[in-house]
């Protein structure tokens, strides 16, 4: 299926798989609110990519099938409309956000050297790592292309926001194999790599709207707060899902040397001897580390207590919704913040 005639977004379960009634009435509201909203930025994002290249064409219409939830344009088509209105910024926004989120889904499954996104194989797999690396950088070009055609200030901020993102990876690879890494510095990294994208997907929503600098502000630390919820979830699911299910390759964080934040709490919450034999598995993972430390996560409650603050971040998120009039997607705002950390549920 090319990008062309994808239809509109398709929220995976919160287990990664199949579609839940309470997801099916979620995707059904949202698409009732937004749904021409959405086809419009699907529009624009494959008039965006259109290649004569059939090379080029080819390695976009995979892409097109394991793009997944749209949960950045649905940020900011629901921002704006719960902010006053959507209108045709809205859409090539939702675009540009959802091409840069591409790119960085491209790239990340060649650093963590993951096989399959979504069920399907990733890029650098299919193909190799040249053609993925290139390919992200054709859709962040594109994207800044897009973004250009809205405003200075737009292109500003999806510009800090990229940034930010690239910052939190390139954290991220020089704290590999930290095994002494610290919450804070988790919770830097994750500020980076993932809410940066969420955050500013749901301010430009508010401020294309009209919305004032305090309301755009709110949205702006919604989703930031989303987005860290949304990676503690992931995280979660990486130790505890099935690949089956979830549908891309599980346990990739041990493989390389990440410490996420279930991993950290079960780190402090060892006697002294089992941290050493802990920092001696994080630091020289088999191929069995995860079942091998699922045990010691339940046991000392770490994954609990990560998936506590997971919770935490997504009511957080919708506290700051409390700036707004109640509406149809001010309520989906909230519903999508308490979906983001069901997925590891």
């Amino acid at each position: 299926m090319t990008a062309a005639t994808a239809p509109p977004p398709a929220m995976t379960s919160v287990r990664g798989g199949g579609t839940g009634a309470s997801e099916a009435d979620l995707l059904a509201e949202v698409v009732g609110l937004v749904g021409k909203d959405l086809a419009a930025c699907e529009r624009l994002y494959a008039e965006e990519l259109a290649s004569s290249h059939p090379a080029v064409r080819d390695v976009r219409d995979h892409v097109a099938k394991y793009r997944g939830k749209r949960l950045r344009p649905i940020l900011t088509l629901l921002a704006g409309a719960a902010c006053g209105g959507v209108n045709a910024k809205h859409h090539t926004l939702a675009a540009v956000v959802e091409m840069v989120h591409a790119a960085t889904l491209v790239h990340d499954d060649v650093l963590d050297g993951a096989d399959v996104r979504r069920h399907v194989a990733t890029v650098h797999s299919r193909w190799n790592p040249r053609t993925a690396v290139l390919f992200g950088d054709f859709l962040f070009t594109h994207a800044f292309h897009l973004a250009a055609t809205v405003d200075a200030a737009a292109c500003r901020a999806i510009g800090a926001a990229t940034n930010a993102v690239c910052e939190g990876e390139l954290t991220q690879i020089h704290e590999r194999g930290n095994v002494d890494l610290t919450e804070a510095e988790y919770f830097r990294i994750v500020a980076g790599k993932t809410a940066a994208l969420t955050a500013v997907s749901a301010e430009l929503g508010a401020v294309h709207a009209g919305a004032d600098a305090a309301t755009a502000a709110a949205l702006r630390g919604y989703g930031e707060d989303l987005g860290v919820a949304f990676q503690i979830a992931d995280d979660l699911l990486d130790l505890v899902g099935e690949e089956g299910c979830v549908g891309k390759t599980l346990g990739s964080d041990l493989v390389e040397k990440k410490l996420t934040l279930p991993i950290i709490r079960l780190r402090d919450r060892l006697p002294h001897g089992k941290v050493q034999e802990l920092k001696a598995l994080l630091a020289d993972p088999t191929a069995d580390a995860r079942d091998r430390l699922l045990p010691l996560l339940k046991q000392t409650g770490a994954l609990e207590s990560a998936a506590a603050t997971a919770r935490e971040r997504a009511a957080a998120a919708i506290a700051r919704l409390d700036v707004l009039p109640d509406s149809p997607a001010k309520g989906l705002l909230e519903r999508l913040a308490r979906f983001s950390v069901r997925r590891g549920s």
